[in-house]
Protein backbone atom coordinates (compact mmCIF):
# COMPACT_ATOMS: atom_id res chain seq x y z
CA UNK A 1 0.00 0.00 0.00
CA UNK A 2 1.29 3.64 -0.53
CA UNK A 3 2.88 5.38 2.54
CA UNK A 4 0.34 7.86 3.68
CA UNK A 5 1.41 11.60 3.59
CA UNK A 6 4.80 10.53 1.45
CA UNK A 7 6.11 13.15 -0.53
CA UNK A 8 7.17 10.82 -3.94
CA UNK A 9 9.98 13.20 -4.98
CA UNK A 10 11.78 13.13 -1.84
CA UNK A 11 11.09 9.23 -1.96
CA UNK A 12 11.99 9.13 -5.19
CA UNK A 13 15.32 10.93 -3.70
CA UNK A 14 16.12 9.07 -1.31
CA UNK A 15 15.57 5.44 -3.16
CA UNK A 16 17.89 7.11 -6.07
CA UNK A 17 20.44 7.79 -3.08
CA UNK A 18 20.45 4.54 -1.75
CA UNK A 19 21.17 3.02 -4.86
CA UNK A 20 17.56 1.46 -5.52
CA UNK A 21 16.07 0.84 -8.63
CA UNK A 22 12.28 1.86 -8.90
CA UNK A 23 10.15 3.37 -11.62
CA UNK A 24 8.37 6.68 -11.79
CA UNK A 25 4.62 6.18 -13.34
CA UNK A 26 2.87 9.66 -14.36
CA UNK A 27 -0.14 10.38 -15.79
CA UNK A 28 -0.25 12.61 -18.76
CA UNK A 29 -3.60 12.31 -20.41
CA UNK A 30 -7.12 11.55 -19.14
CA UNK A 31 -10.12 11.16 -21.33
CA UNK A 32 -13.61 10.95 -20.02
CA UNK A 33 -13.94 9.96 -16.79
CA UNK A 34 -11.08 8.20 -14.52
CA UNK A 35 -9.61 7.60 -11.10
CA UNK A 36 -6.69 9.54 -11.14
CA UNK A 37 -5.96 12.84 -13.18
CA UNK A 38 -3.41 14.00 -15.63
CA UNK A 39 -0.37 14.79 -13.11
CA UNK A 40 -0.62 12.04 -10.94
CA UNK A 41 2.12 10.05 -10.28
CA UNK A 42 3.27 6.63 -8.14
CA UNK A 43 6.70 5.23 -7.26
CA UNK A 44 6.92 1.69 -8.15
CA UNK A 45 9.42 -0.67 -6.57
CA UNK A 46 10.84 -3.43 -8.20
CA UNK A 47 9.05 -5.82 -5.99
CA UNK A 48 5.93 -4.29 -7.76
CA UNK A 49 4.78 -2.53 -4.72
CA UNK A 50 3.73 1.14 -5.10
CA UNK A 51 5.32 3.15 -2.42
CA UNK A 52 3.92 6.34 -3.18
CA UNK A 53 1.40 8.12 -5.05
CA UNK A 54 -1.68 7.00 -6.87
CA UNK A 55 -2.53 6.49 -10.37
CA UNK A 56 -5.80 5.17 -10.16
CA UNK A 57 -7.44 1.54 -8.94
CA UNK A 58 -7.12 -1.88 -10.53
CA UNK A 59 -8.47 0.12 -13.64
CA UNK A 60 -4.89 0.67 -15.01
CA UNK A 61 -3.06 -0.69 -12.40
CA UNK A 62 -2.58 -4.03 -13.92
CA UNK A 63 -1.39 -2.81 -16.94
CA UNK A 64 1.09 0.50 -15.34
CA UNK A 65 2.63 -2.35 -13.07
CA UNK A 66 3.58 -5.01 -15.89
CA UNK A 67 5.08 -1.64 -17.92
CA UNK A 68 6.61 -0.41 -14.50
CA UNK A 69 8.60 -4.49 -14.68
CA UNK A 70 9.71 -4.36 -18.20
CA UNK A 71 11.13 -1.11 -18.16
CA UNK A 72 12.93 -2.28 -15.36
CA UNK A 73 14.67 -5.34 -17.25
CA UNK A 74 15.29 -3.21 -20.03
CA UNK A 75 15.96 0.04 -18.71
CA UNK A 76 13.58 1.50 -21.58
CA UNK A 77 10.69 3.87 -20.45
CA UNK A 78 7.27 2.96 -22.18
CA UNK A 79 4.16 4.97 -22.68
CA UNK A 80 0.86 2.74 -21.70
CA UNK A 81 -2.35 3.82 -23.19
CA UNK A 82 -5.56 2.29 -20.72
CA UNK A 83 -8.49 2.29 -23.28
CA UNK A 84 -11.85 0.60 -23.29
CA UNK A 85 -12.32 -2.46 -25.76
CA UNK A 86 -14.79 -0.80 -27.86
CA UNK A 87 -12.32 2.59 -28.23
CA UNK A 88 -9.31 0.14 -28.86
CA UNK A 89 -11.63 -1.82 -31.55
CA UNK A 90 -12.53 1.70 -33.15
CA UNK A 91 -8.78 2.37 -33.88
CA UNK A 92 -8.40 -1.72 -34.93
CA UNK A 93 -6.13 -2.49 -31.58
CA UNK A 94 -6.65 -5.16 -29.17
CA UNK A 95 -5.32 -5.71 -25.53
CA UNK A 96 -1.49 -6.23 -25.87
CA UNK A 97 -0.71 -4.46 -28.90
CA UNK A 98 1.87 -1.77 -29.21
CA UNK A 99 1.61 1.52 -31.90
CA UNK A 100 4.14 3.94 -32.40
CA UNK A 101 5.86 3.62 -29.50
CA UNK A 102 2.72 3.06 -27.39
CA UNK A 103 1.23 0.03 -25.56
CA UNK A 104 -2.95 -0.29 -25.28
CA UNK A 105 -3.97 -1.98 -22.32
CA UNK A 106 -8.02 -2.39 -21.82
CA UNK A 107 -9.99 -0.77 -19.27
CA UNK A 108 -12.73 -2.72 -17.81
CA UNK A 109 -13.80 -0.19 -15.36
CA UNK A 110 -17.48 1.47 -15.13
CA UNK A 111 -16.04 4.80 -15.79
CA UNK A 112 -15.01 3.51 -19.41
CA UNK A 113 -12.25 6.56 -19.47
CA UNK A 114 -8.63 6.33 -21.23
CA UNK A 115 -5.71 6.94 -19.07
CA UNK A 116 -2.33 7.66 -20.84
CA UNK A 117 0.56 6.90 -17.95
CA UNK A 118 4.25 7.17 -18.56
CA UNK A 119 6.43 5.03 -16.68
CA UNK A 120 10.55 5.88 -16.62
CA UNK A 121 12.99 3.54 -15.18
CA UNK A 122 15.06 4.91 -12.15
CA UNK A 123 17.92 2.88 -12.24
CA UNK A 124 21.49 2.82 -10.16
CA UNK A 125 24.67 3.11 -11.62
CA UNK A 126 26.28 0.53 -12.88
CA UNK A 127 28.77 -1.01 -10.89
CA UNK A 128 32.13 -1.39 -12.18
CA UNK A 129 35.53 -2.75 -10.71
CA UNK A 130 38.93 -2.08 -11.97
CA UNK A 131 41.49 -3.92 -10.38
CA UNK A 132 45.77 -2.59 -10.40
CA UNK A 133 47.03 0.50 -10.35
CA UNK A 134 48.49 0.47 -14.31
CA UNK A 135 48.07 3.93 -16.44
CA UNK A 136 45.19 1.82 -17.84
CA UNK A 137 43.25 1.18 -14.65
CA UNK A 138 43.88 4.97 -13.25
CA UNK A 139 42.28 5.87 -17.18
CA UNK A 140 39.81 3.36 -17.07
CA UNK A 141 38.25 4.85 -13.82
CA UNK A 142 38.27 8.36 -14.93
CA UNK A 143 36.99 7.89 -18.21
CA UNK A 144 34.01 5.52 -16.73
CA UNK A 145 32.95 7.77 -14.29
CA UNK A 146 32.35 10.24 -16.90
CA UNK A 147 29.62 7.60 -18.15
CA UNK A 148 27.47 6.79 -15.36
CA UNK A 149 29.38 4.04 -13.82
CA UNK A 150 30.32 3.66 -10.07
CA UNK A 151 33.43 2.89 -9.77
CA UNK A 152 35.30 0.78 -7.33
CA UNK A 153 38.82 0.53 -7.60
CA UNK A 154 40.86 -2.74 -5.75
CA UNK A 155 44.60 -1.98 -6.01
CA UNK A 156 47.55 -1.74 -3.36
CA UNK A 157 47.43 1.30 -0.66
CA UNK A 158 50.47 2.89 -2.66
CA UNK A 159 48.37 2.42 -6.43
CA UNK A 160 45.29 4.09 -4.77
CA UNK A 161 46.84 7.48 -4.85
CA UNK A 162 47.56 7.26 -8.15
CA UNK A 163 43.48 7.50 -8.76
CA UNK A 164 41.75 11.13 -8.52
CA UNK A 165 38.16 10.38 -6.91
CA UNK A 166 36.78 6.61 -7.41
CA UNK A 167 33.37 6.19 -5.67
CA UNK A 168 35.52 3.60 -3.69
CA UNK A 169 38.24 1.90 -2.81
CA UNK A 170 39.23 -1.49 -1.68
CA UNK A 171 42.76 -2.44 -0.75
CA UNK A 172 44.19 -5.50 -2.53
CA UNK A 173 41.58 -8.04 -3.80
CA UNK A 174 40.63 -10.21 -1.21
CA UNK A 175 37.78 -8.84 0.11
CA UNK A 176 36.02 -7.72 -3.44
CA UNK A 177 32.56 -6.15 -2.77
CA UNK A 178 30.04 -7.71 -4.17
CA UNK A 179 27.14 -6.93 -6.45
CA UNK A 180 29.53 -5.29 -9.60
CA UNK A 181 28.55 -6.34 -13.17
CA UNK A 182 31.49 -4.83 -14.78
CA UNK A 183 35.24 -5.13 -13.83
CA UNK A 184 38.26 -4.44 -15.82
CA UNK A 185 41.22 -6.18 -14.63
CA UNK A 186 44.36 -4.09 -15.70
CA UNK A 187 46.82 -5.32 -13.27
CA UNK A 188 49.03 -5.51 -16.26
CA UNK A 189 51.99 -7.65 -14.90
CA UNK A 190 51.58 -6.90 -11.25
CA UNK A 191 49.05 -9.76 -9.67
CA UNK A 192 47.05 -10.76 -12.44
CA UNK A 193 46.75 -14.05 -10.95
CA UNK A 194 45.51 -12.89 -7.85
CA UNK A 195 43.26 -10.04 -9.29
CA UNK A 196 41.42 -12.22 -11.69
CA UNK A 197 41.06 -15.04 -9.83
CA UNK A 198 38.97 -12.90 -7.32
CA UNK A 199 37.18 -10.95 -10.04
CA UNK A 200 35.59 -14.35 -11.81
CA UNK A 201 34.54 -15.20 -8.18
CA UNK A 202 32.78 -12.14 -7.52
CA UNK A 203 32.01 -10.54 -10.56
CA UNK A 204 29.07 -12.54 -12.72
CA UNK A 205 28.64 -10.36 -15.52
CA UNK A 206 31.31 -8.55 -18.01
CA UNK A 207 34.82 -9.12 -17.40
CA UNK A 208 37.43 -7.92 -19.10
CA UNK A 209 41.45 -8.39 -18.85
CA UNK A 210 43.86 -5.89 -20.12
CA UNK A 211 46.92 -8.44 -21.73
CA UNK A 212 47.48 -10.14 -24.74
CA UNK A 213 45.47 -13.82 -26.02
CA UNK A 214 48.60 -15.32 -25.33
CA UNK A 215 48.82 -14.37 -21.51
CA UNK A 216 45.40 -14.48 -21.13
CA UNK A 217 45.41 -18.27 -21.76
CA UNK A 218 47.99 -18.73 -19.81
CA UNK A 219 46.13 -16.82 -16.73
CA UNK A 220 43.06 -19.03 -17.54
CA UNK A 221 45.29 -22.32 -17.78
CA UNK A 222 47.00 -21.90 -14.80
CA UNK A 223 43.56 -21.07 -12.62
CA UNK A 224 41.85 -23.84 -14.38
CA UNK A 225 44.09 -25.78 -12.64
CA UNK A 226 43.81 -23.91 -9.18
CA UNK A 227 39.74 -25.29 -9.15
CA UNK A 228 38.84 -22.14 -10.89
CA UNK A 229 35.36 -22.72 -13.09
CA UNK A 230 36.85 -23.21 -16.98
CA UNK A 231 33.51 -21.56 -18.14
CA UNK A 232 33.54 -18.32 -16.28
CA UNK A 233 36.98 -18.07 -17.33
CA UNK A 234 36.19 -18.40 -20.45
CA UNK A 235 33.77 -15.81 -20.67
CA UNK A 236 36.95 -13.48 -19.67
CA UNK A 237 37.35 -10.65 -22.42
CA UNK A 238 40.70 -10.05 -23.36
CA UNK A 239 42.44 -8.25 -25.24
CA UNK A 240 40.07 -5.97 -23.11
CA UNK A 241 38.05 -3.48 -25.11
CA UNK A 242 37.12 -2.59 -28.97
CA UNK A 243 39.25 -3.27 -31.72
CA UNK A 244 40.12 0.49 -32.17
CA UNK A 245 43.73 0.30 -32.93
CA UNK A 246 44.31 2.24 -29.57
CA UNK A 247 47.97 1.76 -28.36
CA UNK A 248 48.47 5.20 -25.30
CA UNK A 249 46.87 4.30 -22.27
CA UNK A 250 43.89 6.32 -22.58
CA UNK A 251 43.23 4.74 -26.03
CA UNK A 252 43.13 1.62 -24.51
CA UNK A 253 40.77 2.73 -22.14
CA UNK A 254 38.52 4.32 -24.68
CA UNK A 255 37.97 0.50 -26.13
CA UNK A 256 37.32 -0.43 -22.88
CA UNK A 257 34.73 1.97 -21.70
CA UNK A 258 33.26 1.79 -25.26
CA UNK A 259 32.70 -1.97 -25.15
CA UNK A 260 31.51 -1.13 -20.86
CA UNK A 261 28.56 1.24 -22.99
CA UNK A 262 28.03 -0.83 -25.52
CA UNK A 263 27.03 -3.88 -23.30
CA UNK A 264 25.11 -1.91 -20.97
CA UNK A 265 23.06 -0.37 -23.51
CA UNK A 266 22.04 -3.78 -25.31
CA UNK A 267 21.14 -5.22 -22.04
CA UNK A 268 23.82 -7.97 -22.12
CA UNK A 269 25.46 -9.27 -18.95
CA UNK A 270 28.41 -11.20 -20.85
CA UNK A 271 30.18 -11.40 -23.71
CA UNK A 272 31.88 -14.68 -25.49
CA UNK A 273 35.65 -14.06 -25.35
CA UNK A 274 37.51 -13.02 -28.30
Amino acid sequence: MPEPGSDILELASGLKARGEAFALATVVRTVSATAAKAGAKAVIRADGSISAGWIGGGCARGAVLKAAREALADGQARLVSVQPMDVLAEQGLRPGDARDGIKFAKNMCPSHGTMDVFVEPVLPRPGLLVCGGSPVAVAVADLAARFGFCVTVAASPEDQQRFADPDFRVEGYDALPAGAKFAVVATQGRGDEAALKAVVRHVTGYIAFVGSHRKAASLRAALAEDGVDPERLAQVRAPAGLDIGAVTPEEIALSIVAELVEVRRRGQSVLAAK
